[in-house]
């Protein structure tokens, strides 16, 4: 018996049928390898929605905690607010201007303002008060308690609400310039965004999301991502339906599957077609939300997170070495807050178009955040672009037919083989900003290894005087000032003296080191406790203390003042403060009250270094000064006429106001001599004593009274 499949039938009907099964099991491979080549073409295609989807919610997430963080730093880092918040008004000031706008704003739908002593002071919500407490529960005090450690960034998480999920920052109402004394405690701000459907579906045409919704606990089928509150738990969740990119190109192919047998060839061309277009469609949504995630929404420019990814790609691929520019904008916080933020974001905008059209073409441009912009360029592309650039920002910008002037001042550093990273690029161009910003604005500096040295070693000049402080090692001399015609003693000024075991520190290096680490109220109240224990062994000397313009611009001075006056038992009217210039022109109004305060117990206050700066005739009569210090440096300007005679006009403008004049800086007798013929009531130099001990003193007001 035959063992061949087909006995019976003829040679060529079993070709025909083998050929026919052939086929037929060819058909069903290739519709098989077909069905799973769709089938795999789906799921990535769903994938990839659902990978873009995560991305795009997480940055519409980030996006509107970054807004509502924004909105609440502007309100909350603020001269003006701090000042009114602080003030009798404080509950007037915080309804109107946060509470009554949450009516129709488009950044924050309830706002709360809470003391220092942890008491709701103003709750608005949609323009009405509420109660707080009440409406979130305790995520408002965890939220307070967060914000107390969080400086100068707002505290931004979610929080559940009577009505729903809320987005809520919260941040200290503190001044912009950090003078506030150490250990003051600040009204706490909260804005509060509600998850609304109408920021719901904000967010589903911004970012290219369906069906939003939040649910405590995501749905299987549904895409989701966490909303925490501010100790990092997960609240809630954001979901939506995923788009199924897959099924749906199924369903544009199906037709053509179910016709295969018949029209294979154009189904497997129809499904490759479909398959392309849709992988393009879905980079294309990729690379938006991509370009959302890396470009500033303002001006268009790469953000922070973008110029730091293209500088770590710049460093790591090009050897060659780039140049990183750090531009800060001077005078743009005076635009906000004479002109508005509507109008800032115009400048900024302006800035940026101007400066673009000053960058070569292979150049990185970025606005980091505010007035902060960044550019990087490949090395030695364009040697003068900083002061280029410092040049164009100061030619006058026009917004709304006003003429807006600014300037900027621009760190930079230069980049060979020596940096690991773009953070580290960054950090090096902000320390050469910094001191550009410092010694003047409106400037650019390149940052060299001296500036590292330099701050590592005021970092630890800081922390020694820190320590000197804690310690009480910072000492008082007393330079003596002479009545100029009867040349006998009539008082002192107190001058801070360190001299640790490594050596004396002179005032120049140590007292800016205080200004700028917040150490000058404790220096200067230590130096004035000293000056004034002192002093009371001397009835009839007069005492002079200078006093920092950071000081006078702390509200807590003059009653500082008072209370150790109070305390010690010392006469305020022995008692002269001699503040500089440059306190007169940086904060007027602050001056006024704190001289003032002091002037009504009979403190006196003298101008000192009068000549070398720029206070005018105006200033003179609105201060009221009681004494006039000329500079030393218009003293040794004796020497020829036209020194002498800018002197003579300066005493003579003393005079006319009815200022006694004392002048510092005199080392000859010839100077002393001109000096009491000019009119001065008072001398003080090397000639006539050097800065000496407590006991130094009390020996020559014995041998001058004698």
């Amino acid at each position: 018996m035959s063992k061949s499949l087909f006995p019976k039938l003829p040679l060529r009907i079993r070709i025909v049928i083998a050929a026919t099964a052939f086929f037929m099991a060819v058909a069903a491979i290739l519709a098989v390898l077909i069905a799973i080549s769709v089938r795999d073409m789906t799921n990535t295609a769903t994938s990839i929605d659902d990978a873009r989807a995560r991305h795009a919610a997480t940055a519409a997430i980030s996006a509107l905690q970054e807004h509502l963080s924004a909105t609440a730093r502007d309100n909350t880092v603020w001269d003006d607010g701090y000042e009114h918040i602080t003030s009798p008004e404080a509950k007037e000031f915080s309804d109107t201007t946060w509470g009554r706008s949450t009516k129709d704003n488009p950044l924050f739908d309830a706002s709360i303002v809470v003391t220092p002593e942890q008491t709701i002071l103003s709750s608005y919500k949609k323009g009405e008060e509420f109660d707080p407490t009440d409406f979130f529960g305790s995520s408002l005090a965890d939220l307070i308690s967060h914000a107390k450690t969080s400086g100068r960034v707002p505290v931004v998480s979610f929080a559940r609400s009577v009505d729903g999920l809320a987005l809520m920052a919260a941040g200290a109402i503190q001044p912009y310039d950090q003078t506030v004394a150490s250990g003051t405690s600040f009204h706490t701000l909260v804005l509060v965004r509600l998850l609304s459907t109408d920021t719901l579906d904000e967010i589903e045409h911004t970012f290219d999301l369906d069906d939003l919704s939040v649910s405590v606990t995501p749905e299987p089928h549904m895409l989701s991502v966490p909303l925490n509150d501010a100790d990092g738990n997960t609240l809630t969740y954001l979901q939506w339906e995923s788009r199924d990119p897959g099924a749906m190109i199924y369903n544009r192919v199906s037709g053509y599957l179910l016709a295969a047998a018949l029209v294979l060839v154009a189904f497997l061309v129809a499904v490759l077609v479909t398959g392309i277009l849709s992988v393009r469609m879905l980079q294309r949504s990729t690379d938006r939300a991509r370009h959302r995630a890396t470009h500033d929404v303002l001006s268009g420019l790469l953000n922070r997170a973008g110029i730091l990814e293209q500088l770590d790609k710049a460093i790591a691929t090009d050897k060659a070495g780039l140049t990183l520019h750090l531009i800060d904008l001077d005078g743009f916080k005076g635009v906000n807050d004479a002109w508005g933020h509507a109008v800032g974001d115009e400048l900024i905008k302006l800035v940026a178009a101007r400066v673009q059209s000053y960058l070569p073409a292979n150049a990185l441009f970025a606005r980091l955040g505010g007035d902060e912009f960044a550019v990087a360029t490949p090395l030695d592309t364009t040697p003068d672009l900083a002061q280029t650039i410092v040049e164009c920002v100061a030619e006058p910008f026009m917004i709304g037919g006003r003429t807006i002037e600014i300037g900027a001042s621009i760190g930079t550093v230069i980049s060979e083989n020596d940096v690991p990273d773009a953070l580290e690029l960054l950090r090096r161009a902000d320390m050469a900003l910094y001191t550009a910003k410092e010694s003047g604005r409106g400037k650019a500096v390149t940052f060299t290894a001296a500036l590292d040295n330099d701050r590592h070693m005021a970092a630890e000049l800081e922390d020694r005087l820190r320590k000197a402080l804690e310690r009480g090692e910072v000492q008082v001399s007393y330079q003596p000032l002479f009545d100029a015609k009867a040349g006998r003693v009539v008082g002192v000024e107190a001058l801070a003296q360190w001299m640790p075991m490594t050596g004396r520190v002179s005032p120049e290096v140590f007292i800016p080191i205080a200004e700028r680490s917040g150490l000058i109220d404790q220096l200067g109240m230590q130096v004035l406790k000293a000056a004034i224990d002192q002093a009371r062994q001397w009835k009839t000397l007069a005492l002079s203390v200078n006093v920092s313009p950071i000081q006078l611009r702390n509200p807590n001075f003059p009653a500082d003042v008072i209370r150790l006056l109070e305390a010690t038992g010392f006469d305020p009217h022995r008692l002269t403060l001699e503040i500089t210039e440059g306190v007169l022109m940086s904060n007027p109004d602050q001056a006024r009250r704190a001289i003032e305060m002091l002037r009504n117990v009979g403190v006196k206050f003298a101008l000192d270094d009068f000549g070398c700066g720029y206070a005018s005739i105006g200033a003179l009569r609105t201060f009221g000064f009681d004494r006039m210090k000329i500079d030393r440096s218009l003293v040794s300007g004796l020497d020829n006429r036209e020194g002498s005679e800018v002197l003579t006009a300066t005493i003579s403008l003393a005079h006319a106001l009815n200022i006694p004049v004392t002048a510092e800086g005199v080392e000859t007798q010839e100077q002393a001599t001109a000096l009491k013929l000019s009119g001065c009531d008072q001398l003080q130099g090397f000639l006539l004593g050097r800065p000496m001990s407590g006991a130094d003193i009390t020996a020559l007001v014995r041998v001058s009274a004698a």
